[in-house]
């Protein structure tokens, strides 16, 4: 239980439904809301869409629900509604009545299945790559993501079980050989090692939209995009890599029109992506799939925004 005052009940609540905009907020729940068709049409579209691989707003001009302007202004209408949406969730974290809610409040969990006689030191990055060289705006007030902490919380009481001690030791058994490696060659084997797990979605496997399982839960049930980059973060983490190196980073795919999650690694020449919608590594300075929307680990999250225009590399202090 945090010993830190709550947010006013009103805050938190507009808190919950900005939040809950920014993760159902596509184009087809836009047209249900607006009354363009009802929620069997979508269900129907949906349907079709995963039978023809086609793009969902592709299916509703074939089929004379959309124009293509009508489309056009939609998605711009979405991708601003989203970006003020997300500045305002920035806006009301740091600008939250309890300011006291630091990152000091959440316990490092994974560190605490350290493998034996890790003792690799690595150097403090003195200049962080920006992720597809957007602007970023840091800060170590992680009240409002609840989903990360409480999974931080159900992963302590979960080492305190015999069986899931045994389900960490016999994962562990995997990354021994890669003790003492390079980080950007651990991420890489660790990177393939994970996405070899099974893509189980949130609805599917705990009934719910958005689900942050831990790693125990998802050795013991598969899981989706972001318990893929939690894995592979606490992998990392056993392996001795800082906190500082790594994010998990919640981005729109804006080949699927969806929120996606990677991992984002900070290696020694240069940040990397790892995305279990990939079987390799990517870089994670340059790309046009994805869109940065906020990263964040145990001690801080970053807001990211529009693109600079530069890319700096990766330099140790």
């Amino acid at each position: 239980m945090s010993t830190h005052p709550k947010q006013p009940e009103r805050q938190q609540g507009i808190l919950k439904k900005i939040k809950l905009y920014l993760e159902t907020c596509r184009i087809g729940d836009l047209m249900v809301d607006k009354g363009i068709i009802s929620a069997d049409d979508l269900t129907a579209a949906l349907k079709l869409q995963r039978e023809t691989r086609k793009q969902l707003g592709q299916i509703f001009i074939d089929n004379a629900v959309l124009s293509q302007r009508d489309l056009t202004v939609m998605l711009w209408k979405q991708r601003m509604l989203r970006t003020t949406a997300t500045a305002l969730l920035c806006f009301m974290s740091l600008t939250a009545v309890s300011k006291k809610a630091r990152a000091d409040t959440i316990k490092d969990v994974p560190a605490a299945i350290q493998l034996a006689n890790v003792s690799t030191e690595f150097a403090r990055v003195g200049v962080y790559p920006a992720i597809y060289g957007t602007q970023e705006k840091k800060s170590g007030n992680l009240q409002a993501f609840t989903k990360w902490s409480d999974m931080f919380s159900r992963f302590d009481r979960q080492l305190k079980d015999q069986a899931s001690n045994a389900l960490l030791r016999e994962w562990q058994q995997n990354l021994q050989s890669l003790k003492g490696q390079s980080i950007e060659a651990m991420a890489n084997k660790v990177n393939d090692l994970v996405n070899e797990k099974r893509y189980v979605t949130d609805n599917k496997n705990w009934g719910k939209s958005d689900y942050w399982a831990t790693p125990v839960e998802f050795l013991q049930r598969g899981g989706d995009c972001e318990d893929f980059a939690i894995m592979k973060y606490t992998a990392l983490r056993s392996l001795g890599v800082p906190e500082e190196r790594m994010r998990v980073a919640i981005v729109q795919d804006l080949q699927k029109n969806i929120p996606h999650a990677v991992l984002i690694v900070y290696a020694e020449n240069g940040s990397f992506l790892l995305d279990n919608q990939n079987k390799r590594m990517l870089s994670a300075e340059t790309g046009s799939r994805y869109k940065p929307i906020y990263s964040i680990n145990r001690t801080a999250w970053w807001l990211h925004s529009a693109p600079t225009g530069g890319t700096i590399l990766a330099s140790a202090q």
